[in-house]
């Protein structure tokens, strides 16, 4: 994420992690159908001078997950990985838009739902109901996105 890296260079490297997490679990004779992934995107470091559009990092995701990850595996429950909100939540968005593939797409983010709360409540007694509309709001955000209904 924080690194000088391409979009290609990303999609390869989780491509092939993906790869070998899917044969390791093969081995271990996991049932893919009981479970959840939650890998990162396709994006380029932050250092990278150049930036992929949010069309094209759902269209790099989507191709390296329909690469790696089996269909069997119900959901995919991203990561933010670092991306501001509003990224996290576009490139969600887009995903689906497009048409994710056999797996419900969703989302797991932990910095990309609090940023907006955490700047709303400074931790500040007062500040405790904007930041759990902030959190609610972004939420809500996040939930459209999963359905390819964000704008």
């Amino acid at each position: 994420m924080d690194g000088d890296n391409d979009i290609k260079t990303c999609e390869d490297v989780t491509g092939w992690m993906l790869q070998e997490t899917f044969s390791e679990l093969y081995y271990a004779k996991v049932l893919l159908e009981g479970m959840i992934l939650k890998p990162n995107m396709a994006i380029a470091g932050k250092k990278c001078a150049t930036q992929a559009s949010r069309k094209e990092v759902a269209a790099a995701t989507l191709r390296m997950l329909k690469r790696h990850v089996p269909p069997a595996v119900p959901g995919i429950a991203f990561l933010s990985g670092g991306q501001s909100d509003e990224d996290a939540t576009a490139h969600l968005d887009e995903m689906n838009k497009l048409g994710g593939g056999p797996w419900t797409l969703s989302f797991s983010y932990g910095r990309a739902l609090q940023h907006a709360a955490l700047q709303a409540w400074l931790g500040k007694k007062d500040n405790v109901s904007a930041a759990q509309r902030a959190y609610l709001h972004r939420a809500h955000l996040n939930g459209l996105a999963a359905l390819g209904k964000w704008e």
